[in-house]
């Protein structure tokens, strides 16, 4: 029998090349692996840039806080607070982005 979705409309009933030896069957839309791995790869790796860029956005508000403090004490606390957090943010981005490229390259392709 057979499968749906390798039926032509013209007919033929295979949609892509097949031996019966069982050295060949190709079919289109059964991309390689390496495709699925690269596609969610750059998915999860622009997720992380993106990430990035909204902790630094968080550092430079910061910033921006703590030169418009005037050397109110809580201002001052409170733009620090907001540095570090973005700081922290940001490093944890570079270490998730180190981590799946390292698991992708070295244990699943």
């Amino acid at each position: 029998m057979t499968n749906p979705l390798t039926i032509l409309a013209s007919g033929s009933g295979n949609l892509g090349n097949e031996t019966n030896a069982g050295n060949k069957i190709d079919y289109v839309g059964g991309g390689s692996g390496d495709e699925l791995v690269g596609n969610v790869t750059n998915i999860i790796n622009g997720i992380i840039a993106a990430l990035g860029i909204v902790a630094v956005v968080i550092i430079i508000i910061g910033g921006v806080s703590y030169m418009t403090s005037s050397g109110d004490a809580s201002k001052v606390k409170k733009a620090k607070d907001t540095i570090l957090y973005g700081v922290i943010g940001l490093v944890i981005c570079i270490l998730a982005f180190a981590i799946v490229n390292f698991v992708i390259k070295n244990i699943i392709g």
